[in-house]
Parts: C-alpha cells; sequence; structure tokens
C-alpha cells in the first residue's frame, strides 16, 4: 500500500497487524522503518520486486523500537542488503540478544485483542534472530529523508520520524490504528507520562499522513486526529 508518493506501508496479521514502512525519496536509494514478523522477510522482498527494486537498493535500516513484531527480518534484511541497522542506545542491546525486552502489565488492558502479544512478550516466547545496531540515532539526527524524534514511553528508547517534504509521520506504536484508532495499546506502556509528553510533541507536527507500527496509515487529517484524540484523552 502507497500511504503517499514514495511512502509503502507493508503490514501482516501476525505480530497484530504490524507494519513497516518502506521509503523512496527518489534519491535513488531506501530507507525501510522496521522489519515486520517473519524472520525470512519474505514479504518486505516481495515487495521490492513489486515496485522494481532490489535489496541493495536499500540503503538505511531504521528500527522504532525493539519488540519482536518489528525485529523479525532484520537480521535476513541486514545479510542481504549490507545496509547499516540505526536505532536509540537503549533499545539496542535488546535488539542484539544480549538483553530481554522490559516485561509490560500482565493485566488486561483495551484493547483485549493484544492480550496475547503482552503475554509473550513478557514471557519472551517468540524471539527474533539477534543482530547488532550499526549506528545510535537520537532526536534531529536525519536518516535519509526523515528526521528522527525521540518519543519514549512505549519502550525507553521508541523513536518516530518525520518526512516535512511530504507530511508523513512515522508513529511507531505511539500511535496505533489497529484494531481502533488508539493513543497506543495501554498494557504495553512502559511510562505514561513520557507517552502523553511523547504524543503532545507528536501532535504539533504538520503530517497530513500517519504511519504507524500497527494498523493500516492515515493517508489525510492525521495532525487533526491526532489533536482531537488527545484532547479526548484529557482527564
Amino acid at each position: 500500500m502507497e500511504a503517499a508518493p514514495g511512502v509503502y506501508s507493508l503490514g501482516q496479521t501476525q505480530g497484530g497487524n504490524v507494519h513497516a514502512h518502506l521509503l523512496d525519496d527518489g534519491s535513488g536509494g531506501l530507507t525501510l522503518v522496521d522489519a515486520l514478523f517473519d524472520t525470512d522477510a519474505h514479504r518486505i522482498l516481495a515487495l521490492l520486486q513489486s515496485i522494481g527494486k532490489a535489496p541493495k537498493d536499500i540503503q538505511n535500516i531504521i528500527v522504532t523500537h525493539a519488540h519482536r513484531s518489528h525485529l523479525g527480518g532484520l537480521a535476513r534484511l541486514k545479510e542481504l542488503t549490507g545496509a547499516p541497522i540505526y536505532a536509540h542506545e537503549w533499545e539496542a542491546d535488546i535488539i542484539s540478544g544480549d538483553r530481554r525486552a522490559q516485561p509490560v502489565s500482565y493485566l488486561p488492558r483495551a484493547p483485549l485483542r493484544v492480550y496475547h502479544l503482552q503475554m509473550g512478550l513478557n514471557l519472551d516466547i517468540a524471539r527474533h534472530a539477534p543482530i547488532v545496531v550499526d549506528h545510535f540515532i537520537h532526536e534531529g539526527d536525519q536518516i535519509g529523508p526523515l528526521r528522527v524524534l525521540f518519543a519514549p514511553g512505549h519502550s525507553p528508547g521508541h523513536l518516530a520520524f518525520y518526512w516535512a517534504e511530504r507530511r508523513v509521520l512515522i508513529a511507531g506504536d505511539a500511535i496505533c490504528t489497529w484494531p481502533n484508532f488508539m493513543l497506543g495499546w495501554k498494557g504495553f506502556l512502559l511510562n505514561p507520562k513520557q507517552h502523553q509528553a511523547s504524543l503532545r510533541r507528536l501532535a504539533e507536527l504538520d503530517a497530513e499522513v500517519l504511519c504507524v507500527g500497527h494498523g493500516d496509515p492515515l493517508r489525510s487529517g492525521a495532525a487533526a486526529q491526532i489533536r482531537a484524540a488527545l484532547t479526548k484523552s484529557m482527564p
């Protein structure tokens, strides 16, 4: 699915309707954000073929955060593309397999359809193939067409990204659109205060298109919908 010109959003049911995003800014190289659940990356490879690209065209691979649903094909894609992997340092030792992801709440929280994912994370049931992060990235860095936004709360080193020229916000798991539009899955929030602060910053952007880690993208009116949801969530 092309969410905006040069922005391809690719999803799979496993992992909670998880999505990865492939960006083509016309410079000749591609930037990939996250790697879906599959360890063989076959869906991402099929997308590349469908748009006339090859694995070696991927020049950057960025990780929003180190939860299993987003790390599946990372090691395979590194092998095939040779592209550097970027992430926040607070997520890097989980990606490299040296530490488990932080446990989340054991209590069922909305949406209940993702409770099995809460338990899977806490019990460390499905593991990704470990891979070393090449570069740590932080607020304000530029990777391909994307500006890095530090957006903790869902996890300590959670990142979001903004393509200002095309008004595209990639929010990671700070916002989801599946099974319905929510300001993050409540059972996965490690720090709700940080999360609220991150959401307020994302709401200040003039985003027209919203791409998320779980669910289909919103192709219009993104900023207005985020602001409305924030206002509704305030006590």
